[in-house]
C-alpha cells in the first residue's frame, strides 16, 4: 500500500476511521458474554481473563455491570450467562424465525384437531407462551400469549427441559427450584430421562382436571429444544374423538414440521 493510501474496511469504513469509532468498553463486554457463551461450565474472573488475554482488573467493572444488568449471573466465584438474551430475542419476532413460520403450522394443527394449541420457550426458571392458537370451535381450554407457565410439573416444561446438553439441563433445573421450591422432585431425572426417549411427553395436566397435556420439541441443528409445541387436549362428550395415538402423531408431524422451517434436525 503506497503511503499516504489508507486501508479500507468494510461498509467504506477506513482502519483510521475504524480506530477513531472503537469502544472498547464495549468490545470487552461483548468479548465476555462470547466467552461465557462458549463456555459448558461457569468460569471464574481468572479464567475469562486468562481467556481473552486481559488482567482481571481490565473485566472486573465488565462484569459487574453484565450482572448487574441481569446478562450474567454469578454463582459463588465464577459466571455464566443467563437466559436474558434468549428472552430478548424472543421479543423481538421479526428476527426470530421461529414466530414467523409457527402459526401456518399451528392453524393446521389446530383446525385438523379442533384443539387449541401453544407455543412456550424457557425463560429463567418458567416458560413463556410466545404463541397460540385457539380451537377453531371455540371450545376446550387454550392459554394466553404472554404467560407464564411452571416448568417441573408441566409437559412443555419437561420437554424444554430434557432436550439439552447435562450441564444445560441442570443448570435449568436449580433456576426452576429457586423460583419454585415446592416443585423439587429428587426423580426429574428419570422423568426427563423417560421423556427424552419417548421423544415426547403426554400427561395429565397438573393444573387442570380433564386435560391432558401433549408437547413436543422444536429442536436446533444440534438437537436442542429451542421451544415446545403443546396441544392441551380436552375430549368431547358431544362428539366423537380421536384416537391418542392420532392425536401424538398430528403433534409430531407439527412439530417436525416446524424444526424443519427453523433449520432444526426432526428426530426420527
Amino acid at each position: 500500500m503506497d503511503k499516504g493510501e489508507e486501508q479500507t474496511m468494510g461498509d467504506g469504513v477506513t482502519a483510521a476511521e475504524a480506530r477513531t469509532y472503537a469502544a472498547p468498553a464495549l468490545e470487552k463486554g461483548l468479548d465476555i458474554i462470547e466467552i461465557l457463551c462458549k463456555a459448558e461450565t461457569p468460569l471464574s474472573q481468572k479464567d475469562i481473563a486468562q481467556q481473552l488475554g486481559r488482567s482481571v482488573g481490565e473485566i472486573y467493572r465488565m462484569l459487574s455491570c453484565l450482572v448487574r444488568r441481569d446478562y450474567v449471573a454469578q454463582t459463588g466465584d465464577a459466571y455464566l450467562l443467563t437466559t436474558r438474551l434468549f428472552e430478548l430475542a424472543h421479543r423481538h419476532p421479526p428476527t426470530h424465525r421461529l414466530l414467523v413460520e409457527a402459526p401456518n403450522i399451528m392453524d393446521h394443527l389446530a383446525t385438523t384437531l379442533d384443539q387449541s394449541c401453544h407455543l412456550t420457550v424457557y425463560g429463567r426458571g418458567s416458560q413463556i407462551v410466545v404463541a397460540k392458537i385457539d380451537a377453531p370451535s371455540g371450545m376446550g381450554f387454550s392459554m394466553r400469549t404472554g404467560a407464564e407457565l411452571d416448568m417441573l410439573v408441566s409437559a412443555s416444561g419437561r420437554v424444554l427441559l430434557a432436550f439439552q446438553d447435562a450441564a444445560t439441563i441442570t443448570r435449568r433445573i436449580d433456576e426452576c427450584v429457586r423460583r419454585r421450591p415446592d416443585h423439587a422432585d429428587a426423580g426429574i431425572g428419570a422423568i426427563l430421562d423417560a421423556v427424552r426417549a419417548r421423544g415426547f411427553e403426554s400427561m395429565p395436566s397438573n393444573q387442570v382436571r380433564g386435560v391432558l397435556a401433549i408437547a413436543f420439541p422444536i429442536l436446533d441443528s444440534e438437537g436442542r429444544a429451542v421451544a415446545a409445541l403443546s396441544v392441551p387436549y380436552v375430549e368431547r362428550i358431544d362428539e366423537a374423538n380421536r384416537p391418542l395415538a392420532e392425536v401424538h402423531a398430528a403433534t409430531a408431524a407439527a412439530a417436525h414440521d416446524l424444526t424443519r422451517r427453523v433449520g432444526g434436525t426432526a428426530r426420527a
